[in-house]
């Protein structure tokens, strides 16, 4: 149950028929995973901390570094050398000291990825390696969780989600088959803060959409974004049938 002060803080979004106060509800009640605190989990978890997810678990093992405040703009320069997830923590308390929110600083493995998703409505993946992307996708896809994905580079963002709790869902494999462990990285190629900064937001929008219960999600679809001439595309994903993780029988 929403409190007055609730009400008026999330005012603005509860006059919107598709929330209403119910669906405000929901997002008090609902637990979101974020995997990646960089360029596309600051805006990502602002967004969702500022629309009042009740609890918010924040995953990154690094620290912050000069060379990250072009464009993951969670941090400060007073928080170089401080661990991403409690600055992030500190943060988003400040934004909205109402919510419950859980650093988690340890390397992402096999061994700890399902306690950190166990209880998730939603995991965001917001990690950039397709290593650490297709653990995700693995343990999302047994555990039936929503996945929110995003990826940016250069120029360019895209997103997709994948909602592991129908059946007719692709999944991460579907897209990328055994990926490539050598792709580059925003360190190594460059990319421009707002095009993450795009793609988290929409990664934010996704994760509100699918708890509150909106609009149609994009499970099936892939939204590019071209940020040199501003132009987003939208790609068609299938489920492979021969695809090693999701393919064949449905459990």
């Amino acid at each position: 149950m929403l409190d007055d002060q609730a009400l008026f803080r999330y005012s603005r979004q509860i006059l919107l028929s598709e929330v209403d106060v119910e669906g405000q509800d929901k997002l008090k009640n609902s637990r979101v995973v974020i995997i990646g605190m960089g360029g596309l989990g600051s805006p990502a978890s602002l967004y969702l901390a500022a629309a009042g997810i009740g609890t918010l678990c924040l995953a990154d093992f690094d620290t912050i570094d000069l060379s990250n405040l072009q464009r993951q703009i969670m941090y400060g320069a007073d928080q170089i050398k401080q661990q991403k997830a409690q600055a992030a923590k500190q943060r988003l308390s400040n934004l909205n000291p109402d919510i419950t929110i859980h650093p988690f600083t340890e390397v992402i493995s096999e061994e700890n990825i399902y306690s950190l998703i166990d209880n998730a409505d939603v995991v965001l993946d917001c990690t950039d390696n397709f290593l650490t992307r297709d653990l995700i996708n693995q343990t999302c896809f047994h555990h039936k969780k929503r996945l929110v994905s995003g990826a940016a580079i250069r120029l360019q963002g895209q997103i997709t989600t994948f909602d592991f709790t129908k059946k007719q869902s692709p999944c991460y494999h579907c897209l990328y088959g055994d990926g490539n462990e050598q792709e580059l990285t925003c360190s190594e190629a460059g990319v421009l803060g707002p095009v993450v900064g795009v793609v988290g937001t929409l990664q934010a929008l996704e994760a509100i959409k699918l708890l509150v219960g909106f609009g149609e999600p994009l499970v099936g679809r892939l939204l590019a974004f071209n940020a040199i001439n501003s132009q987003f595309r939208e790609l068609k994903i299938t489920k492979d049938p021969a695809c090693t993780v999701c393919g064949g029988s449905y459990e």
